[in-house]
């Protein structure tokens, strides 16, 4: 019969929705071995990568970044506040000198200092391993660098052989030898003018020292990115910098370098101010000292010319007079002198990324805010500017409102030099009245007044000049850093990467997780019949036994001393056998097999149970009918024989002339299929077939009639025979048949085509617990135990599952 797996479904049996979670853990206990092995495997990986792996250190450092309008003056400065040369300035915005400290600029000064361009590594036993500091045994020294190899877009690289104590090869990144040079002695090649030292810690037995030149931009990248720094809460303006290194000194090093090179650029940044106007004292200074020399070597020629050596009284107090008003000239004249420097400054500073001269001492107390002002804003731009770039919109902010300073600082400083030169002008005319009453002294007299008048006035604005070019000198020597160190780089020496633990736990988790998703795959999209649990959860036929997988090469696996877990199966299906024939009326029971497909065991069953009835007793009778495949005589390694076609295609033939025995069974008789027919459905539906029947049933005189027939999923023959059975034992192979095929026996006993049926399982994992039972694993008396032996404790251990 030809059923339909399209139209037949699988069942039957509603299956329960709960989960066992016993039976899903017991699963995975059962290959508890690839777990075991899994876990040591990843374990062993695990090591390896930490013995290999090069481990990170980090270091971190803390740092305040100081306010300079919160932050008070301390007193050793208060006595230079009057001067207005220190206190005040611009607040440090915290996210702002961040930003500078992780600035190309600064980062590109450390590495710089610190020569973090040059690495230093020596050849292990696995990998190359940095060395740094006083574990260097040779040190690079650069006498001078070619602009070609600082403009270079590679990296460079070369090796240092030690010869002796004082020679050494230098080989190219190929291994080829370049020179042979002496330490301390200059070299020159493409990188410039170099030479090689000795440090304390030189061995010549040592292995050879690469040495690499990174381009300073890669590894200003590579700090860049390294660094981190954040403030310890919102409300502080304390910095953690921290970094991660394998080399711990330099990574300490580091931290502690950007620190100076940030304070370093700090004070050059506050010191601009003050620079600028030292520089613009000392043009003006320069040009009336010229002036002041000038007047004096006058008065000295005027009175040895004139043999003058003093005044008369009223010529004293003609000079009197005339000082006071040329104090007042000084004052305005100095101021007017300033004014138009600054100016001036202020019109070629058309970039507006230079700073005024501050501190000049403005009678206009809005201008000297202002040019503060101007000043801050310029700083805060060139510090923000080394990051940002000039579309960003703080820059812009920046330069509109410098812009708009830098034009009222003209309209004011405008204003002041026109005020001030209104002030000269009164001023002077007073001068020219007290000019007229020396003009009635005497002639003499009265041209060394006028010399002597200009000289205080030239002498006054160079005093001025000096006392504020001191000042500048003060707030130049004062300028304070920005950040105060709280905590100098530090690491506590334990490497952070990689972090063994987690590595470990990392490799034991992986060690389980992989065989549980290849099992949980494995089991996810297997289809195959597996036990007792996967038959009766799709069918509803009886179940009478399962037969264990045979390790044995015997063809007859059963024996009066057999004592295999196989054996013992066929036994216990034998004794199962006699509760389902129990109805049977009659001295011969006839025990038809037969399967789904071809390859499930039907003949090796067939053999097997005759065999074992044989061993009970019993007169027993094995024929084989399945005319298009014959198995018998072939399982059996015999030569075909005479059998039922013969004799239901010829009346000549007896079947006491077919039947034959084998040593393994000697009391059971076997009749062979025969030869292979051309119309088989057509003789087993002959009358042939039943008269061979009924000439078993009546004249032969047997207990037992076992019938090995064809698959019923592929042809009808077994179904032509079924009326002729007291029982069908019906064959599925674990690990072999589908399960979406055990449709084809539902079908067949649900309508009744075969009758008696029972279902046998064969071919079952000896070993394996879950499902139903505890399989034949621990089975009677050591009956596995048997089976192993014989087998490598690999194949002990790893067998399959």
């Amino acid at each position: 019969m030809q059923v339909n797996k399209e139209q037949n479904s699988l069942p039957i049996n509603e299956e329960n929705d709960t989960v066992n979670i016993r039976e899903e853990i017991e699963k995975y206990i059962y290959h508890w071995k690839w777990f075991v092995l899994g876990v040591f495997l990843t374990l062993i990986l695990a090591f390896l990568y930490l013995r290999y792996s090069t481990p990170e250190y980090s270091a971190s450092a803390s740092i305040l970044i100081k306010d300079n309008q919160k932050s008070g003056i301390s007193k050793e400065l208060e006595a230079f506040k009057d001067m207005g040369i220190v206190g005040g300035g611009s607040s440090n915005n915290t996210d702002n000198e961040i930003e500078i400290l992780k600035s190309r600029k600064i980062i590109g000064n450390v590495v710089d200092s610190l020569n973090l361009g040059f690495i230093y590594s020596r050849e292990g036993r696995i990998k190359k391993s940095e060395i740094f500091g006083d574990k260097n045994p040779i040190i690079l020294k650069l006498i001078s660098l070619n602009k070609e190899f600082l403009n270079r877009k590679k990296d460079t690289s070369f090796s240092i052989n030690f010869l002796s104590k004082n020679e050494f090869q230098l080989k190219n990144e190929h291994g080829d030898i370049v020179t042979k040079n002496a330490f301390d002695k200059v070299i020159k090649s493409d990188l410039g003018l170099f030479k090689i030292v000795r440090s304390t810690k030189f061995d010549e037995t040592s292995n050879d020292i690469y040495i690499s030149i990174l381009t300073r931009d890669k590894v200003i990248d590579y700090f860049k990115k390294a660094v981190n720094i954040f403030p310890v809460n919102k409300n502080t303006s304390v910095l953690n910098l921290s970094i991660t290194h394998p080399i711990q000194e330099k990574a300490e090093n580091f931290l502690d370098e950007l620190v100076k090179q940030y304070n370093l650029d700090a004070i050059a940044d506050k010191s601009e101010v003050s620079q600028k106007t030292k520089e613009f004292i000392d043009d003006r200074l320069e040009a009336i000292g010229r002036d002041l020399s000038a007047i004096q070597d006058k008065v000295k020629d005027f009175k040895t010319d004139n043999n003058i050596t003093g005044l008369s009284g009223e010529g004293e107090l003609a000079l009197a007079t005339a000082n006071a008003n040329n104090e007042k000239l000084i004052a305005i004249k100095t101021e007017l002198e300033i004014a138009k420097g600054v100016y001036q400054n202020i019109n070629k500073n058309s970039s507006n990324n230079e700073t005024l001269p501050q501190n000049l001492g403005f009678s206009d107390a809005s201008i000297a805010e202002s040019i503060k002002q101007f000043n801050d804003l310029v700083l805060l731009k060139n510090r923000l500017s080394v990051n940002a770039g000039s579309k960003n919109p703080q820059i812009l902010q920046y330069n509109k409102e410098i812009e708009i300073l830098k034009l009222n600082l003209k309209k004011s400083i405008s204003n002041l030099i026109a005020s001030l030169e209104t002030q000269y002008n009164q001023t002077n005319k007073e001068a020219n009245k007290v000019k007229y009453k020396v003009s009635t002294i005497p002639l003499l007299e009265r041209g060394y007044i006028d010399i002597e008048r200009e000289q205080e006035i030239i002498s006054g604005l160079y005093s001025y000049l000096l006392k504020k070019k001191e000042e500048t000198a003060i707030s130049l020597a004062v300028t304070v850093p920005n950040a105060k160190i709280i905590d100098e780089a530090y690491s506590s020496g334990v490497p952070v990467s990689p972090k063994r633990k987690i590595i470990y736990l990392a490799a034991i988790l992986l060690g389980l997780i992989i065989p549980f998703v290849i099992i949980y795959l494995r089991n996810l999209l297997d289809t195959k019949v597996h036990s007792k649990k996967d038959i009766e959860s799709a069918l509803t036929v009886p179940f009478l036994g399962d037969i264990p997988r045979s390790e044995s090469k015997e063809k007859v696996i059963v024996g009066s001393d057999a004592r295999s877990s196989g054996s013992e199966a066929f036994r216990l299906v034998r004794t199962n056998l006699d509760f389902m024939l129990a109805s049977k009326k009659g001295s011969k029971k006839f025990i038809f097999i037969t399967s789904t497909t071809s390859g499930e065991g039907k003949s090796f069953i067939s053999i097997n149970l005759a065999a074992t009835l044989s061993l009970s007793g019993k007169k027993v009778l094995l024929i084989g009918m399945d005319l298009r495949a014959p198995k018998v005589t072939e399982y059996l390694g015999l030569e075909s024989k005479k059998g039922v076609t013969n004799y239901i295609t010829s009346s000549d033939l007896t079947l006491d002339e077919l039947k034959f025995q084998i040593p393994q069974a000697p009391t059971l008789d076997i009749i062979s299929s025969g030869a292979i027919p051309p119309n088989p459905a057509e003789l087993l539906s002959g009358d042939n077939v039943k008269n061979l029947f009924e000439e078993i049933d009546t004249e032969q005189d047997y207990d037992y009639v076992v019938v090995d027939t064809a698959p019923v999923n592929l042809v009808t023959d077994t179904l032509l025979i079924s009326k002729y059975a007291d029982m069908f034992l019906y064959i599925v192979r674990a690990n072999y048949l589908d399960k979406r095929l055990l449709a084809v026996p539902q079908e067949l006993y649900k309508n009744k085509r075969l009758p008696n049926m029972s279902i046998v399982l064969n071919d079952t994992d000896p070993k394996r617990s879950y499902g139903y039972g505890y399989g034949y694993g621990g089975y009677g008396y050591g009956y596995l135990a048997e089976e192993e032996q014989g087998k490598s404790w690999f194949g002990k251990i790893f067998n399959r599952s």
